[in-house]
């Protein structure tokens, strides 16, 4: 029976050739006129590596697809997000809810496994682990830095986010779906009327450490209490700005009002392409309403990559497709370079240490 490191190093030679192709693509879809260094994803979940059952390596397929397509367009980085809540939540028909609450310290035990078996990966895939903003600049292939999406997995304990900055993660978005000791839901009836107690001492220590905070699918109240409270600016990693309330994952849109808190800390708001945009042209022109209300220097892209709703932009094959879709409607060179991963490669600039 073929390893994993065996199955690995099969796929991976034979996507090396592969991608050859794909940078020349690249190049002529370019035209000379736009080179983007780098580009960023501000969430992805490759391959969903973080329910990857690792006995299994064939179960690798989906997340050696991703990270070759990512390579082949030069993505220069992503926040690779972990899941602390996905034991405990699962889709239903009014959308993903909590099934249960974590036994004590299950969360932190699932926190350990889903990071063991992402560490495990990064040893025979071509990403480079990174921790510092300058590591974006060090390689041809993508540099992955780690996330966690929900504060679940620190279980009340904020002495675990030191722990958490030694393993490499790098941001946290404080609540994911099932509710948290953290702060209010966008989803579900709030709990603490925006941050909690425990939430305000996640965010000083957050900002001590020098880790970006991650403010999507909280509440308003929610967000507005971090960005009162932080002296660091703050992102909101994949969101879009509301409109029909009757569209699909309507409840995980923003307001004005909610943007516009995010971009005043100097922070970001990551373009989400889900089901809530009706086309990949819409999503497009939902990225220049973003712009429109948060500013040039506020937006950017979270794809939610392998792990998003019915999304129009499913390929980082589009990526290429993206930036000339949005260059021409109108926006400079500059601008889109911005909005490509310029902006997000200011933020890590200014909060990692």
């Amino acid at each position: 029976m073929q390893t994993r490191k065996q199955f690995l190093f099969t796929t991976f030679s034979f996507a090396s050739g592969a991608a050859v192709l794909g940078r020349k693509m690249f190049d002529r879809l370019q035209s000379g006129s736009t080179h983007f260094h780098p580009t960023f994803d501000l969430h992805c979940h490759p391959g969903r590596l973080f329910a990857i059952d690792q006995s299994s390596p064939e179960k690798f397929t989906d997340a050696v697809k991703t990270l070759d397509e990512m390579n082949k367009i030069h993505l220069g980085g992503a926040f690779f997000s972990l899941v602390a809540d996905s034991k405990i939540i699962k889709a239903g028909p009014t959308g993903i809810q909590a099934t249960r609450k974590y036994e004590p310290n299950e969360a932190w035990e699932e926190y350990k496994r889903q990071l063991k078996d992402m560490k495990d990966f990064f040893q025979s895939a071509p990403v480079r682990p990174a921790v510092q903003a300058n590591d974006l600049k060090k390689s041809d292939m993508v540099a992955a830095f780690l996330a966690v999406e929900g504060g679940d997995f620190l279980e009340g304990q904020v002495e675990k986010l030191d722990e958490a900055y030694a393993d490499g993660i790098r941001s946290i978005q404080l609540v994911h779906y099932a509710p948290n000791e953290l702060g209010d839901l966008q989803t579900v009836t709030p709990t603490h009327n925006g941050l909690s107690s425990f939430g305000k001492e996640v965010v000083r220590k957050m900002n001590k450490l020098g880790m970006i905070i991650d403010t999507a699918h909280a509440s308003y109240q929610t967000a507005k209490d971090v960005a009162d409270l932080t002296d660091s600016p703050i992102m909101l990693s994949h969101s879009i700005l509301e409109m029909e309330a009757d569209r699909p994952v309507a409840k995980r849109a923003i307001s004005k009002e909610h943007a516009k808190v995010i971009a005043q800390t100097g922070g970001l708001i990551g373009a989400w392409p889900s089901g809530f945009n009706k086309s990949f042209d819409e999503f497009v022109d939902n990225i220049l309403r973003l712009v429109d209300v948060a500013g040039i220097d506020h937006v950017g892209i979270g794809t939610d990559m392998d792990g998003n709703f019915k999304p129009v932009l499913s390929s980082y094959n589009q990526y290429p497709s993206l930036a000339v879709a949005l260059k021409n409607k109108g926006l400079s060179q500059k601008q889109v370079e911005k909005i490509m991963g310029g902006n997000a490669s200011r933020l890590l600039s200014k909060i990692f240490k």
